[in-house]
């Protein structure tokens, strides 16, 4: 089959490395399914994590294949495995230390994956698995809200134009939730297209003080952070006592007062893809497609992402 493939980790230059050349056919273990690859999609530091160069055990797996989100149709099923019928549209996350879905096939574990409805398309469902369950575990799993009965509750959302972001202000926004979205000037438009009420620039003095003005927006029972670094450091200001702050680029040097602080990663979850899957198909969920990509274009995909594409960029297979 064809795949994207990268031999040897170069550091800095590791998305100059990334080729499209022959390479096997993948072998299903217990409890997989083999996926025919339609769409798949990636974070842009995926290259650098030691899952893409060795195995749970710690073992060397070079060649490695990157794209850790995938849709496509399932084309085989292991002995064994249920849930799923070959033919099925499948949308979800292959596992960290295996190969991913920068391929014609891939296999992948049937519990990390979920039927795609009908009314979506594989460039969207690719662009739904990591940003999705990420936002869905952050608000409602370490974020203390429910979904449908949010009402009430402020949300404080950074990077609320970004792939992950933007998918945190509409599940905000549909649990009930006031949002309150940050990032540049440039992503006002979009942030409040996806639902967020009001919007503060990353430059502007509600943030220079360390907290947000309290006459126009009051305090935050939830700060969900996208963006890490300085931001990070001054959310806990942003946040009433008992609330909590949310982050998934690292630990909070700070925790509120008399509240909590969560760094978490995100965990594959076949009941979280389903629900995402439904609100993706009532309309409720709108994937953000910065730009899409053939196969063969992967290593100008990865290059493009890292020079700051907004939404998530999607390979076509």
């Amino acid at each position: 089959m064809k795949a994207v493939r990268i031999q040897e980790n170069r550091g800095a230059d590791n998305q100059e490395a990334l080729v499209l050349e022959e390479a096997p056919y993948p072998q299903a273990a217990t409890g997989d399914v083999i996926v025919r690859v339609r769409a798949a999609s990636f974070v842009p530091d995926e290259l650098d994590w030691p899952g893409t160069w060795t195995d749970r055990a710690g073992r060397d797996r070079t060649p490695s294949i990157p794209a850790h989100e995938v849709a496509g149709v399932v084309s085989e099923i292991h002995y064994g495995t249920t849930g799923f019928e070959v033919g099925d549209r499948v949308f979800g996350l292959t596992d960290w230390h295996r190969d991913g879905a920068a391929a014609e096939f891939v296999a992948v574990e049937a519990r990390n994956l979920a039927t795609i409805p009908e009314a979506i398309g594989f460039r969207e469902a690719a662009a739904l698995p990591l940003a999705g369950l990420t936002a869905w575990q952050g608000l409602f799993r370490h974020g203390g809200l429910t979904y449908g009965d949010a009402s009430g509750r402020t949300v404080v959302v950074h990077g609320g134009a970004g792939g992950t972001g933007s998918l945190v202000v509409q599940l905000a926004h549909a649990a009930g939730a006031r949002v309150i979205a940050t990032g540049r000037a440039a992503g006002e438009e979009a942030a409040r297209g996806h639902g967020a009420d009001d919007y503060v620039t990353l430059d502007s003095r509600d943030l220079d003080s360390g907290g947000l003005d309290e006459t126009r927006f009051g305090p935050a029972d939830l700060v969900f952070d996208t963006i890490g670094g300085d931001v990070l450091a001054r959310s806990a200001a942003l946040v009433r006592p008992g609330g909590t702050l949310v982050s998934i680029t690292a630990p909070p040097p700070v925790t509120p007062a008399d509240g909590r602080a969560v760094f978490f990663i995100v965990e594959p979850d076949r009941h979280e893809l389903l629900e995402l899957a439904r609100l993706a198909e009532r309309g409720v969920l709108r994937p953000h497609v910065g730009a899409a990509y053939p196969l063969a274009e992967a290593r100008t995909a990865f290059l493009a992402k890292r020079r700051g594409i907004p939404g998530k960029v999607v390979l076509d297979v």
